[in-house]
């Protein structure tokens, strides 16, 4: 299974609990934090699961994890991608 197959499942429970925002917010600020992260998940990964491993993966890259925070607030990608495109014009 493919990281970002987990997506709709992480981003369904964060949302359930109101944690998309905060999960976006240490996603985006997180940094050599999320390198950390990701070894120690990797660490337990045999008593995590799968999910674990991928969630490791995700916060591994840091293409991946921008791309996961913006999965979570499609409004701030949509309004990055509008401005971007306005100060192009």
């Amino acid at each position: 299974m493919q990281t970002r197959d987990y997506w709709p499942r992480w981003a369904e429970s964060l949302r359930r609990y109101k944690l998309d925002a905060l999960a976006v917010l240490l996603l985006e600020a997180g940094g050599p934090l999320n390198l950390l992260g990701a070894q120690a998940l990797y660490i337990g990964s045999p008593f995590l699961g799968e999910s674990a491993a991928a969630l490791a993966c995700t916060l591994e890259s840091s293409d991946e994890t921008h791309a996961f925070a913006s999965y979570l607030d499609p409004e701030e990608s949509a309004e990055s991608h509008s401005a971007g495109g306005g100060a192009a014009s």
